[in-house]
């Protein structure tokens, strides 16, 4: 019987130090807080602001949403963040994509501040992710990704890792994370020849491709560890990548979807704002310092 790696406990666990962090900041008097960005009513993205919105405001984090309608133009969206880049109020910002094709997603990636952008979709964050170095933050579900790997005690290293799915939200960036934990990782898509051989040869299976059921009985092996990143709203409910036929009993391990990465995701979230916030308190009393 497999192991299903769930995610509350790894969230419990990353909550418990994030929280000790938020005491320690109200007591001088600072508040962390996150802005949410929307643009237009994405099924997929109302759920995560949801999830996100509860698990910050149960651990004391302030979360303002901004909602642009899926119409919106280009400098609209432009405006609201560079107000969000000035506020003092804020700490982190949170841009929902990917954005309606009028939308220049660069455009908008390079107007976010790297010191408020807490789900590590700047150029400058992604850097840091690829150098190790410099500030920035990882991507958070790529982070939680490997925070449930640490969790349960699967280590990376040496490793014959695949991670089906290319996106600069997820798929490159653990795929660096991995390599930087010495595994040997194979990046796949959609498009990848003989991609369940390829699958199967996994030590480690990443999915996060965001297309359910996109890996089935055929992509998995005994001994297996599958860590299925999909959070796919469909019309029986959400579902992953991986598909729920019973093939996942036969690896060693799995994440379920619900209670899975999605979970953790939402931890590491509320992590990075108050890691900004935490950078924002020490500028701040450096500031007052100078001042005399």
């Amino acid at each position: 019987m497999a192991e299903q790696l769930k995610g509350a406990a790894v969230a419990a666990a990353i909550t418990e130090v994030t929280n000790e962090k938020i005491r320690m900041l109200e007591t001088k008097g600072f508040k962390p807080a996150l802005a949410i960005v929307r643009v237009g009513e994405n099924p997929d993205d109302i759920f995560y602001e949801r999830s996100a919105r509860k698990k910050c405001e149960s651990s004391g984090v302030v979360v303002r949403s901004v909602i642009l309608p899926a119409d919106c133009g280009q400098s609209e969206l432009l405006n609201v963040i560079e107000l969000l880049n000035t506020d003092r109020l804020i700490h982190g910002v949170l841009i929902f994509r990917p954005l309606p094709k009028h939308i220049d997603d660069d455009t908008i990636r390079a107007a976010l501040s790297p010191m408020k952008d807490v789900d590590g979709i700047t150029d400058a964050s992604l850097a840091g992710v690829l150098t190790g170095r410099g500030y920035g933050f990882v991507p958070c579900t790529a982070q939680a990704c490997i925070e449930i790997l640490d969790f349960y005690g699967v280590q990376p290293e040496g490793k014959r890792v695949v991670v089906v799915g290319r996106s600069l939200v997820i798929g490159k960036p653990v795929a660096l994370l991995l390599t930087n934990r010495n595994a040997t990782v194979t990046i796949c898509h959609t498009r990848t020849k003989n991609l369940p051989s390829v699958c199967r040869n996994a030590e480690i299976l990443i999915a996060a491709a965001g297309r359910a059921g996109i890996i089935c009985g055929e992509h998995l092996s005994a001994g297996q560890t599958v860590i299925d990143v999909g959070i796919n709203m469909t019309e029986n409910g959400i579902c992953g990548d991986v598909s729920n036929d019973g093939a996942l009993e036969i690896t060693a391990a799995f994440t379920p979807v619900p209670g899975g990465v999605g979970t953790v995701t939402s931890a590491v979230l509320v992590s990075h704002v108050v890691k900004a916030a935490l950078h924002s308190y020490q500028a701040t009393m450096k500031e007052a310092a100078l001042r005399g």
